[in-house]
């Protein structure tokens, strides 16, 4: 070959002007301070951004510090929202508006069922490994029959299914007193705790098990 080869790698000849990339961030600060408040009558810049509602998290209002402060006071979550969404929310949010499951075994789950000796006679111990002669164990007196939202009002108040009127009204009160406000400082934790178990003592109430 009569000419040497030489290497020339690519891209290695392109700039990048500094000023274009300072005057785009420049432009882009004069653009947002231009913008005016959006409050009726204000010629101010509006550079402070507030949502526009509850259900709209991607649009704001943009206000000067002045009146971005007044409509931060008067701002309500919660308007418009019943009582029992507010407390449907608040349960919620304790858990990072994730979905979640109950660890307690269904009535019918085969493996509770085992360990109850509760299969028709053909559960108990053959083997006498807890000491009843192999007999199958009487069977389990019957259950009460709860509908889903009496049995959900009873884990509220973290009491069985066959608690009695006296078991739920001590418990009533005991939760009554814990989670009172006035007991805590006016918490808002505290206060949706004691609305939840004031609604499931009042869903037990109406059923007539207290």
């Amino acid at each position: 070959m009569s000419e040497a080869f030489v290497y020339r790698p690519k891209f290695v000849d392109i700039r990048v002007k500094p000023e274009a990339v300072g005057k785009r961030a420049r432009a882009a600060d004069t653009e947002g301070s231009q913008r005016r408040c959006d409050h009726v009558g204000c010629e101010r810049a509006g550079v402070h951004r507030a949502p526009k509602s509850r259900d709209h998290g991607n649009e704001f209002w943009h206000f000067c510090l002045e009146h971005a402060s007044d409509y931060n006071k008067r701002w309500n979550y919660f308007s418009g929202m019943s009582d029992s969404e507010v407390n449907a929310f608040m349960a919620k949010e304790e858990v990072g508006q994730r979905p979640t499951w109950t660890f307690r075994s269904g009535r019918l789950d085969r493996t509770s069922a085992q360990f109850r000796g509760d299969r028709g006679g053909r559960g108990g111990d053959p083997f006498n490994l807890f000491g009843n002669g192999g007999a199958a164990e009487p069977a389990a007196a019957p259950r009460r029959r709860l509908s889903r939202l009496q049995g959900k009002a009873l884990e509220e108040l973290s009491l069985p299914e066959n608690a009695d009127g006296a078991q739920i009204r001590a418990r009533y009160a005991e939760l009554v007193k814990r989670w009172h406000p006035d007991s805590n400082g006016g918490d808002r934790t505290a206060e949706a705790n004691l609305h939840r178990v004031i609604a499931a003592y009042q869903t037990l109430k109406a059923a007539g098990l207290v």
